[in-house]
């Protein structure tokens, strides 16, 4: 719990949004980067708007095309695969807890190139390598595929990458 409320006695505590204020927050919210109705919801839960009016506030922000799940998804695999270098496991996972459709997330990861994802996994793969200072060759290996798995990679991919690297030393 921050303290900045004792520290600052005149500022109120965080309040809930009515339904007229809250209309004109969401649009703000989602015009300042793309969201989907997970977030939009969990917003509305914060602000005290559950049920039918979240509901509807969420319906009718779908209708005046603030909220895309097909352009989140799209939005959302390019920008964590090229920012934060997740693999497609990864990507999905995400996908799943914010409630999207299998479609919606098909359509998402249509937009990661399977050569640049390759070159990515491969650039990642080399980084950590070099980076691990254990000289055990196989435990190297064993920390170098976890590190990749748990950003995402798929096996598969992780050991063709780590045999492509061993074979270079």
């Amino acid at each position: 719990m921050s303290t900045w409320g004792k520290n600052n006695p005149d500022q109120s505590p965080k309040k809930n949004w009515t339904q007229e204020e809250a209309k004109g927050k969401l649009e703000t919210y989602c015009a300042y980067q793309e969201r989907c109705a997970w977030e939009v919801r969990r917003k509305l839960y914060e602000k005290g708007i559950q049920g039918k009016p979240a509901d509807d506030l969420i319906e009718e922000m779908f209708r005046d095309g603030f909220l895309n799940e097909e352009r989140f998804a799209k939005s959302f695999a390019r920008g964590k695969f090229r920012l934060k270098k997740w693999g497609r496991a990864r990507i999905i996972r995400e996908l799943k807890l914010r409630e999207f459709s299998p479609s919606h997330i098909k359509t998402g990861l249509s937009e990661i190139d399977p050569e640049e994802y390759y070159d990515t996994l491969l650039t990642q793969a080399e980084k950590k390598w070099e980076k691990t200072k254990e000289k055990d060759p196989y435990k190297k290996r064993y920390l170098v595929l976890q590190y990749l798995v748990s950003k995402g990679f798929e096996q598969d991919l992780i050991k063709e990458a780590l045999e492509s690297i061993q074979s270079q030393e």
